[in-house]
């Protein structure tokens, strides 16, 4: 009972080749599948990573310390 039901699931039922199930216009392959350029950018890549994750460390560290410095910890 299994093995039928495991032998139909298998087996591919697609009418058409791959080529011509392919109809849409985007680009296939490496880096093509995320939305921002990492190669041939005026920037480079880095720069930004680095400052989105920085600011996303300092500004509570920031926080901390100004409500510290208000309560008199500091």
């Amino acid at each position: 009972m299994f093995a039928r039901l495991f032998e139909k699931q298998a087996k591919r039922a697609f009418s058409s080749s791959s080529k011509q199930m392919i109809h849409h216009p985007f680009k296939e392959g490496v880096y093509s599948n995320i939305p921002f350029k990492v190669h041939n950018r005026k920037i480079p890549y880095a720069i930004p990573h680095i400052t989105f994750f920085a600011l996303g460390f300092i500004i509570p560290v920031v926080a901390v310390v100004i409500q510290q410095r208000r309560a008199g910890i500091i």
